[in-house]
Formats: C-alpha cells, sequence, structure tokens
C-alpha cells in the first residue's frame, strides 16, 4: 500500500476550515508543541496492519486513528463541535467510529476526549 494515512489524515485536518477556527491550539501528531494551548487536537496511530490475504501478498491495509481532543474549563465550550466536525471529516475520509471517552485529568485538570476510528484500505 502506498498510501500514508498519517499524511491524509494531517492534510485533511489542516485544509478543515471550521476546526481550523474552532481548534484554536492546532493540530499534532502524538506530541503537542506547545502543552499551553488550547483547545487542540492530538492524533496518533494506533493500528496499521496487512489485512486481505491474496497469492500470500496483502490485498489492503486496516489503519486505526485516535483522535483526542484536550481543552481546559475556558475552552471546553467548543469540545462538542470540535468532535461533531471531527466525525464529520473522519466519515467524509472513509474511517468509522469504533469507540469515544470523556476524560478528565485530575492532575493537569485537562478535559480530554478520546475518538477511535477504523478505515480498510484496498
Amino acid at each position: 500500500m502506498s498510501l500514508d494515512a498519517k499524511k491524509e489524515l494531517s492534510a485533511a485536518l489542516i485544509k478543515n476550515k471550521e476546526l481550523k477556527q474552532l481548534v484554536t491550539g492546532g493540530f499534532h501528531n502524538l506530541v503537542a508543541d506547545d502543552v499551553a494551548a488550547f483547545p487542540r487536537v492530538v492524533f496518533s496511530e494506533i493500528t496499521n496492519r496487512d489485512q486481505e490475504y491474496r497469492d500470500n501478498h496483502s490485498a489492503a491495509s486496516e489503519v486505526r486513528f485516535q483522535l483526542s481532543i484536550f481543552s481546559k474549563a475556558d475552552t471546553r465550550k467548543d469540545e462538542t463541535e470540535i468532535a461533531k466536525e471531527i466525525d464529520r471529516l473522519m466519515k467524509d475520509l472513509g474511517y468509522g467510529r469504533y469507540d469515544s471517552v470523556d476524560l478528565y485529568e485530575t492532575d493537569t485538570k485537562i478535559f480530554h476526549r478520546g475518538m477511535r476510528y477504523v478505515k480498510t484500505f484496498f
């Protein structure tokens, strides 16, 4: 498979005008550049594995991402709209959401919504 799923996702996030306005802390792969900027979205590739074997060669890849929305109490008002827009974007890219969880990190007082998506590339 020649598709770079991380590059595709990163480009789609950056090009989305609604998300750019809402996510003032930016979009980051694995680690945020500025840990004081909120709200922010951090994405990570959870799985990228071969599937659909034909003639001893992979004919498809399954890719799973987690997109995490991090916010503080004063920026949390946009969290739901950010989550809805991320969900639209991911579905437009052909991903399906299979999990979502709201968390609160008591030590840092950061709200964290993790959303997980899966897609099979042929």
